[in-house]
């Protein structure tokens, strides 16, 4: 299962079932789970740890070191759960140590060609970033979220679980969860109403998110202001109990942005 042209530091913990093509290159400090995948020419390097069933494709560098004037050769490292695809020639860095030291990816991710994944950021779950996508150091991005190709992300921006930005957004703030935006700077434009259809948000659920979005939006309200009414469930209608769950995301995310939010 590994091609006699791939280069393999004898150091490397690598499972038996794990797949390596011609002149891919696996570094001393690699760990490959079980059913991993790294095609031709891809090379995973520095402190890496993937999980199982990840498809590296041709071209890729998974844990090359942060693009970074300050970084000085530390030991920091990168996390790669299960099931992720990178397609070719994407790039992921560790972390620094001015951050937590590592750079995390979390399961089923698919992450398209040419995306750059800088240092010190976490990835969730079940994310999509299309082909060009760039995230500077810092960057967070939660479950489901979509990136549209050639989305540019500004360092230590935060984006919601369920959000979705348009092909050539720029984030130079953090992007809620379940909005859509776009442009450049990035504008907001609605609540990602059909991706939380299809995963199983009821209408109940989809319209208290819409009267939240109006108080957000479209009321004129400071950020604070915005807040204190979403805290108030008899504000949007009085909502069923299991419908008020979808908010509260929504205002800890609102409680710990750290850039302002997309307007």
């Amino acid at each position: 299962m590994i091609h006699p042209s791939a280069l393999i530091d004898p150091k490397a913990e690598i499972d038996a079932s794990v797949e390596v093509g011609p002149f891919a290159v696996i570094g001393p400090d690699v760990q490959l789970g079980p059913n991993c995948v790294v095609h031709a020419f891809a090379q995973v390097t520095g402190r890496t740890r993937l999980g199982r069933a990840n498809t590296i494709h041709s071209h890729c560098v998974i844990g090359g070191p942060p693009q970074d004037k300050k970084y000085q050769g530390e030991p920091t490292a990168l996390e790669i759960g299960d099931s992720n695809t990178f397609r070719e020639c994407c790039t992921v860095n560790t972390g620094t140590v001015q951050d937590a030291g590592v750079t995390r990816i979390g399961n089923n991710n698919w992450i398209m060609a040419y995306v750059h994944i800088a240092h010190d950021c976490q990835i969730g779950s079940l994310t999509i970033m299309a082909n060009a996508t760039q995230l500077a150091g810092h960057v967070e991005v939660g479950d489901w979220a979509i990136l549209g190709g050639i989305t540019g992300v500004h360092q230590f921006v935060k984006i919601g679980a369920h959000a979705m930005t348009g092909a050539g957004t720029t984030l130079l703030q953090d992007l809620p969860p379940y909005v859509m935006a776009s442009g450049n700077p990035a504008g907001a434009h609605g609540m990602n109403t059909e991706g939380l259809r299809r995963r199983g948000f009821s209408d109940g659920q989809i319209t208290l998110l819409r009267r939240a979005y109006k108080v957000l939006y479209k009321s004129g309200h400071t950020l604070a202001q915005a807040m204190e009414q979403l805290s108030d469930a008899s504000s949007l209608g009085d909502p069923a109990a299991e419908d008020r769950a979808v908010l509260e995301p929504l205002l800890a995310f609102l409680g710990a942005a750290t850039r302002g939010i997309v307007r």
